[in-house]
């Protein structure tokens, strides 16, 4: 990594330190969620972006670590044992997911993790003994390390950012190493990639299992933070919301789901001065972005940086001289 890179992940961990300061408990309550999404969005991108893999299923495993976490939390079992079972739990169930895609693709492999999203809903609301139906569970406790509370605004948004960086790191070395140059040959062409010995099969499940830990670990973030949760917010609605964060931040790109998410966390908060019309003009903005530049914020960046530091052609003397004749 070049000193440039280094300084500027250097200023931004700066800035998100600072952030919450001075910024009331809403605000504080928003930069929080916009970090939750982020981790949630970057295993969507791991299945999408890298390994070419549809998935509208992202909510479901945000729900399934978020359930996990409040039935543990609330027994009284520590959160850092939970989330590990969250992880765990969504890592065997993407792998499982991912077994359809070894069978079908592109918009059939959407219906099949759509239906699975709807399933995974269906069983946290009919399944009221366990999951508290349509009142969800209520009251899960925040948690403390080694004297370190999280129980106020401020204190969580802190200990959020300290795994969104530890998940951030993750993804950081995934797409780097050689797992994350062989997602990248399963998205460009998956027969080559087979032909030059990458085991394509190996590499679609590991691309759903990852995608769905990191889903899990959102939700086990998500539960102590609203410390409230029920089956709608879990919702095939919210899995859409996901791949819209994906999509306008720019699918492949690492970054581009940080970006996606504060597009669509963070943007409607500060569209509000417009009153009644944030939505429309959020949903505008949205609309101009994906006709212009399918390929997100970071596409349409790329593109800009690529025209800006493109060596100019100079036309040869010689040729000139022979298209005068």
């Amino acid at each position: 990594m070049s000193w440039l890179r280094i300084a500027a992940v250097l200023a931004a961990i700066v800035v998100l330190v600072l952030a919450p300061m001075g910024q009331t408990t809403y605000f504080v309550y928003v930069l929080c969620s916009w970090l939750v999404f982020s981790i949630a969005a970057m295993g969507l991108n791991l299945t999408l972006g890298y390994a070419g893999q549809v998935s509208l299923a992202q909510a479901a495993f945000m729900g399934i670590g978020a359930y996990v976490t409040s039935l543990m939390t609330l027994a009284g079992i520590h959160w850092i044992f939970a989330v590990f079972a969250s992880v765990t739990s969504c890592f065997a169930v993407g792998l499982i997911l991912g077994y359809p895609a070894l069978r079908v693709q592109h918009h059939f492999l959407a219906f099949v993790t759509l239906a699975f999203n709807a399933l995974v809903f269906l069983v946290l609301r009919n399944e009221e003994w366990l999951t508290g139906g349509s009142f969800g569970l209520v009251g899960m406790p925040r948690p403390e390390f080694l004297g370190f509370k999280t129980g106020t605004q401020t204190q969580f948004y802190y200990f959020v950012l300290v795994c969104f960086l530890i998940a951030t790191g993750i993804m950081a070395w995934i797409i780097h190493s050689p797992w994350g140059r062989a997602f990248k040959a399963l998205r460009e062409n998956p027969i080559r990639a087979n032909s030059l010995g990458l085991n394509t099969r190996r590499m679609t499940l590991l691309a759903f299992a990852i995608g769905s830990a990191f889903g899990g670990l959102a939700g086990a973030i998500q539960a102590p933070l609203v410390q409230f949760i029920e089956p709608g917010s879990f919702a095939l609605i919210h899995s859409l919301k996901l791949l819209l964060m994906v999509v306008v931040g720019g699918s492949g790109f690492f970054l581009g789901p940080i970006l996606g998410a504060a597009i669509v966390v963070l943007l409607p908060e500060l569209l509000r001065f417009t009153e009644g019309y944030y939505l429309m003009v959020y949903a505008l903005m949205v609309l101009v972005l994906m006709v212009f530049s399918p390929t997100g914020l970071f596409g349409l960046g790329t593109r800009f940086w690529q025209r800006l530091t493109r060596p100019k052609q100079v036309e040869r003397g010689d040729l000139k001289q022979g298209a005068s004749l």
